[in-house]
């Protein structure tokens, strides 16, 4: 019998295209490989034969593609200790390198996201950590944020005079964005704040990986107001906003609520809902044509000689005046047109963002909270604020992996108090080091992380404190004020790479090092959210502990799964999970539970697939 063993390593995204491709086109391959002239065959007209073609292409490009297909086989380990309300928040913070924790979230959220913002590194010629460092994936992440030895990584500086300045942004950003689309909801959407060194570049880069069908805007938001006096040559007040769906076809009207003072005139109310009446006299427009009052009165032309244009069609005016959309009334001796002026569901969203904070407001946010300037270019809340009232709703799940000082966790917390929602967020934050003469490592921050993680403590702080008249980390009970912190690590198991020394002697050492696959050190609870990410459960999954003949036994959401992580299963307890009720759907337990014991691990095998409960082992 086949062994079925849970993988350890992140959802293998070239295999899933392949997938994808031999289902729609099951005879383009042949001997396991893709057949390129057989798939043309079967594409038909629709193949371009031409050489050249519109598009973005950069050095390093397959490398970048690459990258996004080379599978992690690192975990996200819990902890606690930095946690707020632990066992029972949705929201999370990650402290890792964001391309790898994309990849470890693939199978689990894939098509989850309702909201994705960025703020990435601008290309400026400044220091830059993230394209070329990482080539070896989760290897050189450990060295780089300390947790195996080896010469630290260093940042590189990306020179507006290096050859490939704009390549090098480029390669960085593809596998990201292409990665965050796999875990977009159809109606989901990508805003990615940018300046104008790459913003041409980011416009192509979101063709290639969303369609350009799916560009939904790019905002203009003004950053800052006055100076720029010793500008070179213009002062440059804006940044860009771009806008992407996941896919247009999917994604519902974006609508801003109007304010309770703006409702206000909406004080009529009839069958199809609040109105209030507006004159149907319009100065300019060219719908022009005689009305008659009730008492024959004639209104075509007004005081200056001049034809009246009215707002709708002759042909609309007379079947809305049937419906009662129209009435003609007498004020003050005067006959006035006028019209029900429906309440809109909203406003909908401008490219052009002027009143919604500046640097200058993201600045004094953080002085707030740290009573120092910790954190340089952090961007204002009220600006996200913005973007998460445009239809993301409660419930929905917002990512940020640049997430910087947090600011995108402190809008969500401060909108879900304002509205009464609980939208949850997901932080991704890079460990990177504090320069130790900043004011931020003065103050006891040693990376970006620790900053990002203590502003949302502290923005849960001020909210309950506001609330409550107290400080308060519980939280009130409708609202999710807390966070799971999380931190990229090698896998809690050793994961042999397939190759194996030629050397007898060799071999055998390897062999008895992997009879006990589990890592020194690693805990239960370190195993238990590496199993629920690599099996497709959130982390945040309901997570309850059964006693089952004398053993703990995990249940996860609502007895999905049941999972064993003791050092050795007794038959007694496979025996009373086979008669549990209801059945779990999956069983999971360490290999190295049955000790050797082959049979018992062969009957389980048997039992659990007789009662249709699907078994695994790490």
């Amino acid at each position: 019998m086949t062994e079925d063993r849970l993988p350890l390593t992140s959802q293998d995204v070239l295999a899933d295209k392949l997938a994808a491709l031999r289902e729609l086109f099951p005879g383009i391959f042949a001997e396991g490989k893709v057949d390129f002239e057989r798939l043309k065959q079967a594409l038909g007209e629709s193949v371009d034969q031409g050489r050249e073609r519109y598009g973005l292409s950069w050095a390093g490009k397959s490398e970048a593609i690459r990258n996004l297909q080379a599978q992690s086989v690192g975990t996200l380990n819990p902890v606690p200790e930095e946690s707020v309300n632990f066992e029972t928040t949705e929201n999370i913070f990650i402290e890792g390198d964001n391309l790898e924790v994309l990849k470890l979230l693939q199978k689990s959220y894939y098509n989850q996201i309702k909201m994705i913002y960025i703020d990435p590194p601008y290309n400026t010629g400044k220091e830059f950590i993230y394209p070329d460092n990482f080539r070896e994936g989760l290897e050189d992440y450990l060295r780089y944020s300390g947790q195996k030895n080896g010469e630290g990584i260093k940042l590189t500086t990306n020179t507006e005079t290096d050859g490939r300045f704009h390549s090098k942004w480029l390669n960085m950003m593809y596998p990201r964005l292409f990665l965050a689309r796999n875990l977009l909801r159809d109606d989901g959407v990508i805003f990615i704040s940018i300046d104008d060194n790459e913003v041409s570049n980011l416009r192509k880069l979101c063709d290639d990986i969303f369609g350009e069908e799916n560009f939904i805007e790019s905002f203009i938001w003004q950053k800052k107001k006055g100076g720029g006096n010793d500008s070179v040559h213009t002062a440059t007040e804006h940044e860009y906003i771009l806008l992407f769906s996941k896919s247009k076809i999917n994604l519902p009207n974006l609508y801003h609520n109007y304010s309770q003072e703006y409702l206000k005139r909406y004080k009529e109310e009839d069958e199809q809902g609040n109105f209030f009446w507006d004159t149907f006299k319009r100065k300019s427009g060219k719908q022009y044509y005689p009305i008659t009052c009730p008492d024959g009165v004639i209104l075509e032309y007004d005081e200056s000689g001049n034809k009246i244009s009215w707002l709708r069609s002759e042909q609309r005016f007379k079947d809305d005046l049937q419906k009662g959309e129209i009435r003609i009334i007498n004020i003050n001796g005067s006959w006035s047109v006028q019209f029900k002026q429906r309440q809109p569901i909203g406003k909908k969203p401008r490219s052009i963002l002027l009143e919604y904070g500046t640097t200058s407001d993201g600045s004094k946010e953080i002085l707030n909270f740290f009573n120092k300037n910790i954190f340089d270019n952090s961007k204002p809340s009220q600006i996200i604020k913005h973007f998460l009232e445009t239809g993301i709703n409660t419930k929905d799940i917002i990512l940020d992996f640049f997430a910087g000082s947090s600011t995108t966790a402190h809008a969500v917390l401060e909108l879900n108090k304002e509205d009464n929602n609980n939208r949850k967020f997901i932080m991704v934050q890079l460990p990177e080091a504090c320069d130790e003469n900043s004011e931020a490592f003065k103050a006891g921050y040693k990376t970006i992380a620790d900053i990002g993680k203590e502003r949302i403590r502290r923005a849960i702080n001020k909210i309950n404190e506001e609330e409550n008249g107290k400080l308060d980390l519980n939280g009130s009970a409708q609202q999710d004020r807390g966070f799971k912190v999380f931190k990229l690590t090698e896998s809690n198991f050793k994961i042999w790479d397939g190759t194996a020394p030629k050397d007898t002697e060799q071999l055998e050492l390897l062999l008895r090092e992997f009879a006990d696959n589990i890592r020194p050190g690693t805990t239960k609870l370190g195993m238990l959210y590496e199993i629920l990410l690599k099996a497709g459960f959130s982390l945040t999954a309901k997570v309850e502990t059964l006693d089952i003949a004398g053993q703990e036994i995990y249940a996860i959401e609502d007895r999905e799964l049941f999972l064993c992580l003791e050092s050795e299963i007794l038959e007694e307890t496979v025996r009373q999970i086979l008669t549990y009720q209801p059945n779990p759907k999956q069983f999971i337990s360490l290999d190295s539970s049955f000790r050797g014991n082959d049979q018992l691990k062969t009957n389980t095998q048997l039992q659990m697939r007789d009662h249709d409960i699907k078994f695994r082992t790490v």
